[in-house]
């Protein structure tokens, strides 16, 4: 029997299908304020369906993208939402971890869109010291190249919370990050810094099964977390999801076949991203109950 971490699914898809508002280049971040009561509500539907681990929905609330958006003055009041949505998520719902949040600065799968190592460190700061107080540890995610992680993962352990590091990989051919650095490449980058766990994440499942084994072979805790959809070519820098379309193929049993073959290769964490929701999440948990796997929390 095996112990697998079970983290929660994509928040921004979804919560664009139940929001009343039309998507917008800062996806997620404006449900914050404008149907807070959303937020919560699907936090606590992911831990009710078995997410041992839950991240702050402040993915899209980066210095960068708020200043694109001429809403530079929502940084600090988003960040605080998002940990109080979560942790009132968690009262309501039951025992959870809560993930900090430290996403791409520029937005998703951009890896040519890039500042300084200094600067990129510097914001990373900013949101880990808005963030540190109130959560648990840090995930760094959907990470496209090796030196944005390792900006991220620097900032995150100076908190002294533990840190997860996770890429995001091109879709198609060799396992390779969205930069189209190798794996190994972007593990060495990270040199001394302590990595709780590391992971893959927000690309398709097909990339992720054939490059577990390489992440895998570098030791320590492993975790997959796949998005559902078609393709992520049409989306540009500072468009909206609207251009997104999901897989009619990743249903919640289809997903729990994916993700059992990341814990059968020896994954310890695994969840889902973008288009995986909370039915995708309980079925992952009853697939792993079944194949006898213990659901545990971070310890």
């Amino acid at each position: 029997m095996t112990s697998v971490v079970l983290t929660d699914g994509g928040m921004g898809q979804e919560l664009v299908r139940r929001s009343k508002s039309e998507p917008t280049p800062l996806w997620s971040a404006r449900v914050l304020i404008d149907e807070p009561d959303l937020v919560r509500d699907l936090h606590a539907e992911f831990i009710r369906a078995g997410a041992r681990v839950i991240t702050i929905n402040t993915y899209s609330a980066t210095p960068e993208r708020l200043a694109r958006e001429g809403a530079e003055d929502l940084f600090k009041p988003l960040q605080k939402r998002g940990i109080e949505l979560a942790r009132q998520a968690r009262d309501e719902a039951g025992d959870t971890a809560i993930a900090g949040c430290l996403s791409p600065l520029f937005g998703s799968y951009a890896p040519a869109l890039t500042i300084s190592f200094e600067e990129t460190l510097d914001i990373y700061h900013r949101i880990v010291a808005e963030q540190a107080d109130g959560v648990d540890l840090f995930l760094c995610e959907t990470m496209a190249s090796a030196e944005e992680a390792r900006a991220a993962v620097t900032a995150a352990s100076e908190s002294g919370k533990p840190v997860w590091v996770s890429w995001t990989l091109a879709d198609h051919g060799a396992p390779r990050l969205r930069s189209g650095e190798a794996i190994a490449d972007a593990v060495g980058a990270l040199g001394d810094l302590p990595v709780a766990a590391r992971l893959l994440n927000c690309c398709r499942p097909e990339a992720i099964a054939a490059a577990l084994p390489e992440l895998i072979a570098f030791g320590g805790p492993v975790g997959a977390y796949a998005n559902g959809f078609t393709s992520v070519e049409a989306l540009k820098h500072g468009g909206t999801v609207e251009v997104l379309h999901a897989r009619h193929d990743l249903d919640p049993q289809a997903y729990a076949d994916q993700a059992i073959g990341w814990v059968e290769a020896g994954a310890h964490i695994v969840g889902g991203c973008c288009e995986v929701g909370p039915a995708h999440i309980a079925a992952l948990r009853d697939r792993l109950a079944q194949a006898g796997h213990q659901i545990s929390g971070v310890s």
